[in-house]
């Protein structure tokens, strides 16, 4: 009989060997982490009636996922590309770069596009005195300084006034799109490439415009967009910074993918010099991407429909003494999803605006809701004009250091600004005078001429008709 001593070793066999398996399977029911609940939720929020959520409940359950989605950018049971990839690839061919990053949001292209672009302490970046305030802020996200440039009538940036804001720390512009308007390239470009600037172009507000038949976003260094719920094209909240910068675009991935998950070996030592920093996560999730690579292939379409009827509307006005319409860079580009005009005062925009709203054309004074005109209240400050911008006028940081204003970097190289009311005036007072009209882009060429003709039907009974007045397009 043999026997086994507490010295000897039963001789098993390794299942590396060749032997059986410890774990061969599982043996307790592997369930989806997400399921048919989560899928439900979503079609919930998608709005679809309770007949229809009733039908989906006895169609599926989670039986049919298998072990289920991830919904991760990095993860899939998918076998296919996920859909961030897929969004970046139609991003890539739609606009005709090199490269495509899929962020959370505008401003974390923003963010990630100052870091790629070289902006940190003691820099400078010039930015429009009209925009939404994450162009601003995202230069102090970055550590710099934004110094504010006026306007001209388009509400974009004055290509005139842009030298004189150029100081020794300057290192880029950030040209902006506002609500659909593009700014005037060519002489921002020239500007910028005699200074050697690098030129940020802040197209949030208008994804799929053009100026002179190429896309915002494709003139300078690196192009940004908000591809959310609130501009042309997207489901909820996401971004996209496009280039083709190589360089540029990794320095963008390092800040928005965590330090350096985007690289080919994520995990690995610098490669050169300088490529690795300290970064934070403005991935898009596979959900959005999921909506935004479908809603970008509508982009063109969409833009070019609402460009029809803005110019169909444009067309049909007739011109006024009292009136200014909105200066178009490029008549035939930009994003034509409303129009703006200037009454000679804000008496006489107020009842402008009211009588608008009364003949069922919706409008209002930038974005403030149309309740204030009719009413003739005082409009709340509003972060899209640099004097309400509080948080960079009063140089706020979260630890109350007043970083980066007072950093010894920005100092020690002769930085010094102050914020006041009136650095720009033009944008002072436009802002306050602008009055702007939406459209849908379902309107027809009946919709046009109505809306058209009410717009006639209120400028002729407060203003003065003139023939030879300034031209809408």
């Amino acid at each position: 009989m043999s026997v086994t001593t507490a010295n000897q070793k039963t001789e098993v066999m390794l299942a590396i060997n060749g032997g059986p398996k410890a774990f061969a399977k599982q043996h307790g029911p592997r369930k989806p982490k997400i399921g048919m609940e989560e899928f439900m939720s979503i079609a919930e929020r998608f709005g679809f009636s309770e007949e229809a959520l009733q039908r989906i409940r006895s169609t599926v359950s989670d039986d049919d996922l298998g072990e289920g989605p991830t919904l991760s950018r990095f993860l899939t049971s998918v076998p296919a590309k996920t859909k961030g990839e897929d969004y970046e690839q139609k991003a890539r061919e739609i606009f005709g770069t090199k490269y495509a990053l899929p962020t959370s949001s505008g401003t974390g292209a923003l963010h990630s596009a100052m870091i790629g672009a070289g902006v940190g302490p003691g820099t400078e970046v010039i930015v429009p005195a009209i925009g939404f305030f994450a162009t601003a802020a995202t230069v102090v996200a970055a550590k710099a300084v934004p110094v504010f440039c006026d306007v001209d009538e388009s509400l974009c940036i004055d290509p005139e006034k842009i030298e004189a804001c150029i100081t020794p720390r300057t290192v880029a512009v950030a040209p902006t799109c506002v609500m659909g308007a593009v700014p005037d390239m060519d002489p921002i470009l020239e500007v910028a490439r005699k200074h050697n600037l690098k030129v940020i172009e802040d197209c949030a507000q208008a994804p799929g415009a053009k100026y002179k038949g190429r896309y915002m976003g494709t003139l300078g260094d690196v192009g940004c967009f908000s591809i959310s719920s609130y501009k042309i094209v997207g489901g909820g909240e996401g971004g996209l910074l496009i280039t083709d910068d190589e360089r540029l675009f990794e320095r963008a991935g390092l800040l928005a993918e965590c330090g350096g998950l985007t690289r080919p070996d994520r995990f690995a030592p610098p490669r050169y010099p300088g490529e690795l920093f300290c970064g934070t996560n403005y991935r898009l999730s596979e959900l959005e991407a999921a909506i935004d690579v479908v809603q970008i292939q509508k982009m063109p379409a969409l833009v070019e429909k609402y460009n029809t009827i803005r110019n169909s509307v444009l067309s049909q006005l007739k011109t006024y003494t009292e009136i200014v319409p909105q200066k178009l860079n490029d008549p035939q580009g930009g994003a034509g999803y409303m129009i703006r005009f200037f009454p000679e005062n804000e008496e006489l925009g107020r009842k402008i605006a009211a009588a608008l709203n009364a003949e069922g054309i919706g409008i209002g004074r930038f974005i403030w809701p149309s309740e204030c005109e009719i009413r003739g209240k005082d409009a709340p400050p509003d972060w899209h004009v640099y004097k309400n911008m509080f948080a960079v006028l009063q140089k706020m940081d979260s630890a109350e250091t007043g970083c980066p204003f007072s950093c010894p970097i920005y100092i020690e190289k002769g930085g010094r600004i102050e914020y006041s009311e009136g650095d720009c005036p033009v944008a002072d007072d436009l802002f306050d005078r602008n009055i702007q009209i939406w459209f849908d882009p379902g309107y027809d060429e009946e919709d046009c001429k109505n809306i058209a003709d009410g717009i006639n039907k209120v400028l002729s009974a407060y203003c003065t008709e003139d023939p030879d007045g300034r031209p809408w397009i």
